[in-house]
């Protein structure tokens, strides 16, 4: 997370030499590279550009065909710290938080993926923006303020630009300062849930459509000291996993859509037992089936395979692996589900993993890309 508050939480952050020299090579392709992509798949690379070494903030990057190798392509500029990504649903516009400490979220209009076009941007009323998401009315962007504990609703106007902000939600920590690490819809659209690392909460918003405005329905409140980071629905949209940064474990919820509320059912380590040290997870996604649900964990570095039971009610670990990098904050399938590509923070690098389509367990890294303080990978 950037910020300095951000750092200090976390312990700081390092990065491997080898990260930065490989990463310099990123850069200068970045800058030598022509506009034209010969990528059949493009990816965008967010990356800090306020940390050491700093990163580029938005990278475009290609694969070709079933090759999961991600190429260089080019750096776009003006979008600094860029950290989390939204699409519209017409794929034409991309948003793009700046996880500065007067947090932005910037607008691109990206009609040719590989050369995505800075349309402006818009204050997101706090600080490090962690995390947006396109409401599914295609009328708002939302965005979490790490720094401040704050979600903000910006109206989408026409051509995909940002408007002023229409509301801003506070949340309230009870035994820390509040930390709004994500926010979501759910699957029927009709409400925003919030994850909030410092109130150990999920918040959960219905959402004005004509006026922009907020109105809390549920707090959730976990365990003190859980610090959910992210949260993800099973497919079936009748249960949802929350992933906790503090405690390496993943919160299974019950999701009733009639009445907007969750219900926490029970909690499963995402480390084997006996595990030390450091233990900070980063990312929770699904598979398309959800047969099953890969969490990061910092700190031992792997990525944790979980199958599903009981209609989604149910969580098993069954395999971690290792991530292939230093500090595994995201990971990101690609649309076959055949390759899980990790974004490693601290050595600077996005791996890439095979996944096998029976099992759904990961190999062992095939490959990686050097990009200084990396966070995340965004298929498009």
């Amino acid at each position: 997370m950037a910020g300095l508050s951000r750092r200090t939480f976390l312990g700081g952050v390092g990065a491997a030499g080898l990260g930065t020299v490989l990463g310099a090579q990123l850069a200068n392709a970045a800058t030598t590279a022509t506009d034209a992509c010969v990528a059949d798949i493009t990816a965008y690379l967010g990356s800090y550009t306020n940390e050491t070494p700093a990163g580029h903030g938005l990278d475009v990057s290609g694969r070709t065909g079933t090759v999961p190798t991600l190429q260089p392509v080019k750096t776009v500029p003006g979008v600094p710290n860029a950290s989390w990504f939204g699409l519209s649903r017409d794929r034409r516009t991309l948003y793009v938080t700046d996880e500065g400490d007067n947090g932005k979220i910037a607008a691109l209009n990206v009609d040719n993926p590989a050369k995505p076009r800075l349309l402006g941007s818009k204050s997101s009323k706090g600080g490090s923006p962690t995390h947006l998401s396109v409401h599914p009315s295609q009328k708002y962007v939302l965005a979490a303020n790490y720094g401040t504990g704050t979600v903000v609703v910006l109206p989408i106007l026409a051509g995909g630009r940002l408007g002023d902000a229409t509301d801003l939600a506070q949340h309230v920590g009870a035994e820390r300062q509040a930390h709004a690490h994500q926010v979501v819809s759910d699957p029927t659209g009709r409400w925003v849930l919030s994850v909030d690392l410092g109130a150990d909460s999920v918040y959960v918003y219905k959402l004005n459509l004509a006026t922009g405005k907020l109105t809390l329905n549920q707090q959730l409140k976990l365990p003190s000291g859980a610090g959910p980071r992210h949260l993800v629905f099973h497919p079936n949209g009748r249960h949802a996993y929350i992933v906790g940064e503090l405690r390496a474990e993943v919160t299974i919820a019950s999701w009733d859509a009639g009445s907007g509320k969750l219900t926490a059912l029970s909690v499963v380590p995402a480390v084997p037992p006996g595990t030390t040290g450091d233990q900070y997870p980063g990312e929770i996604i699904t598979s398309r089936d959800g047969r099953f649900v890969y969490a990061t964990v910092r700190g031992p570095n792997t990525l944790a395979t979980f199958t599903t039971a009981d209609d989604g009610a149910a969580l098993k670990l069954v395999s971690t692996v290792a991530s292939g990098g230093n500090w595994p904050r995201h990971v990101a399938l690609d649309a076959g589900e055949k390759w899980f590509y990790v974004s490693n923070q601290r050595s600077g690098t996005v791996t890439w993993l095979p996944r096998d389509p029976a099992t759904g367990l990961p190999g062992a890294v095939t490959g990686s890309l050097a990009v200084p303080s990396v966070n995340s990978v965004f298929f498009v």
